[in-house]
């Protein structure tokens, strides 16, 4: 028979599909390089008590995904080994139980492998087993069966129409609602199974929060204890309760209609508050200080009255001396202006208050003026006296004129360098009345003449070096005073 060359085309053609058909067949469906020489496929033993019904060709699942086959089942003189071919593109971890389920109720069973929790890095390898203590069968049907008729001869026979009358009246006529929860619970499981990763991750991490449930367990009932408390005072107080239910709005409206009275007076009070707040901030530990002493001051001027507690006459007074001390210690003068820039006692004026910082200026731990400015605690800074603001936040120290009683040597200069206040500069002021006369010209500079202001009446002044003097020609009349004109007043 002689074919055409188209003939031969075609046969040809056909015989190359069929050639490529049956290679994709044993190589994709079969699997025969899978088969005869293992390509991407390892194999691990599993030892069981029993077979539980497990046989060749059975599937290998893990994580509910179809990893391997189960290549052969044999026997052992200490019970059954099963092994299982598996994808070598699955890292399965070698941490892990092997469970023998059944698929169908006709007994379809398969491989199941479960990891651990924390299953570490290792995977599974060629050669690997799995042992016994790590698998398990499921139960035999006919111990099951066993005891499913043990559980029925239980029943007494006299009450089993009973039962049997009790559980159809129970579930009788509930057929559409038992359809409706067998569907919703398979969609549910095959919904399960679409979001398999994030289910069993979410069940890996509730660990943590279970724990911490179980750590919290006294605050949770201490929790619940309290609620009850509250719950039942609530009850207990019901009609006061219900009272501020009704009533409520009222109040509320009167305490708006309130702030809106006081609407443009308390913003300002409320800003004046947080100045005087922001400062009792700052000298907090005084003010704690004072709240602390304050009672003990009162007790003890109270102590004054306990002599005289049970007595009843009209004489009955204050049990208390008073001990007239005078310059004990004496005033301090260091760190003032100095004696010719004073003025006297009897000027009735109010001049100006001269530049600079005036307070006693010996040394801190001096015996007298304890409670003078240079003693002020620093409250943003514990432990450090200072006479200023300025002085307490920075880092300047504390430095004393000097550490006697009155000024030394020149009233205008200082032992230690710190500077003194003086009087603004400009022309030196007179007496009212005095005559001034006009500079000579080409007079030799003289040196300057201090002047102090005096008492008319009593002729005392003070002199540069601190010292009262007195001078009798300069008294209101010009007569000497004797001890009996001290006990007069002084003349008009």
């Amino acid at each position: 028979m002689r074919l055409s060359r188209r003939i031969k085309i075609q046969l040809f053609t056909v015989g190359l599909i069929s050639l490529v058909a049956g290679l994709v067949m044993a190589v994709g469906y079969i699997g025969l390089p899978t088969m005869i020489f293992g390509i991407g496929r390892y194999d691990v033993t599993m030892q069981l008590a029993a077979t539980g019904g497990l046989y060749k060709t059975s599937n290998v699942t893990y994580r509910g995904q179809e990893v391997g086959r189960v290549t052969d089942v044999r026997m052992t003189n200490s019970g059954v080994e099963a092994v299982l071919s598996l994808n070598s593109s699955v890292r399965i971890p070698s941490d892990l139980d092997a469970q023998v389920h059944s698929r169908t109720a006709i007994g379809e069973q398969y491989v199941d492998l479960i990891p651990r929790p924390d299953p570490g890095k290792a995977v599974l390898k060629n050669g690997d087993v799995i042992p016994v203590d790590r698998t398990s069968i499921p139960p035999d049907i006919n111990t099951l069966l066993d005891k499913t008729n043990a559980g029925l001869a239980a029943i007494p026979r006299d009450n089993l129409k009973t039962v049997i009358d009790e559980g159809a009246t129970a579930v009788g006529g509930l057929g559409p609602e038992i359809l409706r929860i067998v569907k919703g619970s398979t969609a549910l499981a095959i919904d399960a199974e679409k979001n398999l990763p994030g289910l069993t991750n979410l069940i890996d991490q509730s660990k943590p929060i279970l724990d911490t449930q179980v750590d919290t367990s006294n605050q949770i009932a201490a929790w619940a204890a309290h609620v009850t408390a509250i719950t039942s005072q609530v009850q207990q107080q019901d009609t006061a309760f219900r009272g501020v239910l009704q009533d409520g709005a009222t109040a509320t409206d009167e305490g708006r209609r309130l702030f809106e009275r006081v609407q443009p007076t308390l913003p300002i009070l409320l800003a004046n508050l947080t100045s005087v707040a922001d400062v009792a901030v700052v000298y907090h530990a005084g003010v704690e200080q004072l709240l602390v002493l304050l009672p003990q001051a009162i007790a003890v001027l109270a102590s004054a009255l306990v002599p005289n507690l049970g007595n009843t006459s009209a004489y009955a007074s204050v049990f208390t001396t008073f001990d007239l001390n005078i310059n004990l210690p004496p005033p301090c003068l260091t760190g003032f202006l100095p004696p010719s820039q004073q003025r006297s006692s009897m000027f009735e004026d109010y001049p100006d208050r001269p530049n600079g910082e005036l307070y006693c200026r010996v040394p801190q731990d001096s015996p007298f003026n304890v409670r003078g400015a240079r003693n002020l605690p620093c409250p943003t800074k514990p432990g450090k006296r200072a006479p200023t603001a300025k002085m307490c936040e920075s880092d300047e120290q504390y430095v004393p004129l000097n550490d006697g009683y009155n000024w030394k040597g020149d009233p205008n200069a200082t032992t230690s360098g710190q500077g003194i206040p003086q009087t603004p500069s400009g022309p030196t002021s007179v007496p009212k009345g005095a005559v001034v006369p006009p500079p000579a010209q080409n007079e030799p500079a003289r040196p300057p003449i201090a002047v102090a202001q005096y008492d008319p009446s009593t002729g005392a002044y003070v002199a540069p070096d601190g010292q009262v003097y007195t001078q009798e020609n300069l008294v209101q009349g010009g007569e000497p005073e004797n001890w009996q004109s001290m006990l007069l007043p002084p003349a008009n």
